[in-house]
């Protein structure tokens, strides 16, 4: 699934290029150094907070219109220049990447296969997983 969040970025005067970053609709406070690790970090945020959303049973907020938030009211207002964007995150893409730990699954499979396999040096793990990603639909 993907979701696209407002978040407002706050650039303060500092030598190390800081930008505070508030995700008012998922209750997110972080920061960044350069508008580059700034969208870095939001997205990483919004990330980790739909999948501990996802995790726990939670529906995650909906998005207000970018219209709809108003600097003035951010967490931030007054420590710096404040500007609205919006930040993607695919929830899909961002599980696959962060929860990548393997977990054990038995597998039946015919005594016969199983000799055929080993006598051609296949990992039938690695096999499944293939198989699976493509039956699925799963991009890499």
């Amino acid at each position: 699934m993907k979701q696209v969040y407002p978040v407002i970025f706050t650039k303060i005067q500092d030598e190390k290029n800081t930008i505070l970053i508030e995700v008012p609709d998922l209750e997110i406070l972080t920061e960044g150094f350069g508008i580059v690790n700034a969208i870095d970090m939001a997205r990483d945020a919004i990330g980790v907070k739909g999948i501990y959303y996802d995790d726990q049973g939670k529906e995650l907020p909906n998005p207000r219109e970018l219209k709809d938030i108003d600097i003035s009211k951010g967490t931030f207002y007054g420590d710096g220049e404040g500007t609205v964007t919006l930040i993607d995150v695919d929830f899909n893409e961002y599980r696959r990447k962060l929860d990548n730990k393997s977990v054990r699954r038995n597998v039946t499979l015919p005594n016969w296969l199983n000799r055929e396999a080993e006598r051609a040096h296949i990992n039938v793990s690695g096999v499944l997983q293939e198989a699976l990603v493509l039956k699925l639909g799963i991009r890499k």
